[in-house]
């Protein structure tokens, strides 16, 4: 593309992704506040690193570094806000539109430019529309740029190369870097990238070679390698590596996994995965729609060998598997199944590129171009604020919601500390700037028997010792309060039909 258009692209898709996030996330300045305790959480240990902080030793969340240093940088821009969360979903987004708009081109064609970046901006706005991309802010939000480009490295060397060459290592690098990052910020994310670097294994062996094939995966390991670089110098400095791999991998792995009907056997197991694919097709049935045509479309594709037509298929049965094979199934987890939306939407920018968009003489197509991306960004917005869940939160003000009147309550004393009890970090650590003073600054759902690493008890021994100058209380009440504390303040909040009750407590000095 000449830099012109290229820039007039880039900048309608970065206009179109800031509105779909002005309206989807909770994060952005016409909600009150992004109360969504996971983000909170990854909120207060990005702002505890750039206070001297070590995450899993100081203060204990089990995702990874790379989410916590970027909610860190977010921290720098906004203290008490999600501002600069804002805008990390932005630029985020920006990549994720960029790298559907290169996924669309390859089976647009080179010169579909406009309806390329069309289609992009469309398949974005069923990502951020979906229930899965929840209140904005996830780890899986977060991943979906390292996904979307991976996807964009398999799906450009299946279709345009594989039948003449094998994967070239610089791509094969560049793929492993990826990789390293997911497995940074969420490691169950990694399914899509066994899958990736096993097609791409299996593609040198259909050229028969072998000894390349292995160079090959070794290559990836190295760029995946690469992004631990920082946080191995980090922790190692600080003597912290057995912290991290302690929070981080054997938390992860040995602790918060549960396997449900792990007596079920096979069968079992595999009805139980069924019925959870069938809920999220339900669910979030704004991109599943596409994801499915896609599918379709890219198994059924003419003029393809084997492996190009099971690439998809295959990078989508392992993403799911990493996702929901450990027996859990919340809502957010398959946000980045998402990515794949965009096979469907390049089957439609196939079809609708040269029939509907760029007919007519040279000055009729500019003038029809423009205006056509103008209501095509209009309808991606629409339909945002038509189907996402969060739209009704809007209509809170920051007046009537109670967390900014306990913020209030917290800060009439100087330099506050707090703990959360019963519940992640409902956001008064962020309305109050307040870096956790403590490991388990919030309730985490872990079960731990070690007693030196037991959440539960260390935090009935900050309210039994009265360490802490303020204590939120979701629900559970700790059965030592009343020796050091007195409520100050309540409330009854709720939502997806569920119901909780606040309570505010302060140290009697």
């Amino acid at each position: 593309m000449p830099k012109k258009t290229k820039l007039r692209i880039y900048f309608y898709m970065l206009l179109s992704v800031s509105l779909c996030l002005l309206l989807a996330s909770r994060s952005s300045f016409l909600y009150p506040l992004n109360n969504w305790d996971d983000a909170n959480s990854y909120f207060s240990v990005g702002k505890a690193i750039f206070n001297g902080k070590m995450p899993y030793r100081d203060v204990f969340d089990q995702k990874g570094m790379y989410l916590y240093f970027f909610y860190g940088l977010a921290y720098l821009v906004s203290h008490t806000t999600f501002a600069g969360v804002y805008i990390l979903e932005i630029i985020l987004g920006f990549f994720d539109a960029i790298g559907f708009f290169r996924i669309i081109r390859l089976y647009t064609g080179k010169h579909r430019i406009v309806s390329s970046a069309i289609f992009s901006v469309f398949t974005f706005a069923t990502v951020v529309c979906s229930r899965s991309f929840w209140w904005g802010g996830a780890a899986e939000e977060i991943c979906l740029p390292f996904y979307v480009w991976g996807l964009y490295l398999i799906l450009d060397y299946f279709k345009n190369r594989y039948n003449k060459e094998t994967m070239p290592f610089k791509a094969v690098f560049f793929g492993g870097i990826l990789a390293g990052f997911i497995a940074n910020i969420k490691f169950t994310g990694l399914g899509f990238y066994f899958a990736w670097m096993m097609m791409v294994f299996f593609s040198y062996l259909a050229h028969k070679e072998i000894v390349r094939g292995i160079k090959a995966c070794l290559v990836f390991l190295f760029g995946m390698f690469l992004p631990f670089v920082p946080w191995l110098i980090y922790f190692g400095v600080q003597g912290g590596l057995y912290e991290w791999y302690w929070g981080y991998v054997y938390v992860n792995v040995f602790v918060y996994t549960k396997v449900e009907g792990a007596d079920a056997g096979i069968m079992g197991r595999a009805m139980y995965l069924i019925k959870t694919l069938y809920w999220l097709i339900i669910d979030d049935w704004q991109y599943f729609v596409f994801v499915i045509v896609g599918m379709v479309y890219g198994i059924l594709n003419k003029g393809q060998k084997l492996l190009s037509r099971l690439v998809v298929p295959v990078l989508f049965v392992f993403m799911f598997l990493g996702f929901f094979g450990g027996g859990r199934d919340l809502p957010y987890y398959s946000l980045p199944l998402s990515v794949f939306a965009v096979m469907g939407f390049a089957l439609l920018g196939r079809l609708a590129a040269k029939h509907l968009i760029e007919k007519g003489t040279r000055s009729d197509r500019i003038g029809m171009r423009f205006i056509t991306a103008l209501i095509c960004m209009a309808l991606a917005t629409i339909f945002v604020d038509v189907n996402s869940m969060n739209v009704s939160f809007r209509q809170v003000s920051r007046d009537d919601y109670f967390m900014y009147r306990f913020r209030d309550e917290v800060m009439e004393t100087t330099n506050p500390t707090l703990l959360n009890v019963g519940c992640l970090d409902a956001g008064l650590y962020t309305l109050c700037d307040i870096v956790p003073s403590c490991r388990w600054f919030q309730t985490q759902t872990l079960s731990i028997e070690e007693p030196e690493n037991n959440p539960y008890l260390e935090q009935e021994r900050y309210v039994r010792e009265g360490l802490i100058d303020y204590v939120l209380v979701r629900d559970h009440i700790p059965a030592s309060i009343n020796d050091h504390y007195e409520c100050i303040d309540k409330e009854v909040y709720g939502w997806d039909g569920m119901e909780f009750n606040y309570y505010l407590y302060k140290k009697v000095k």
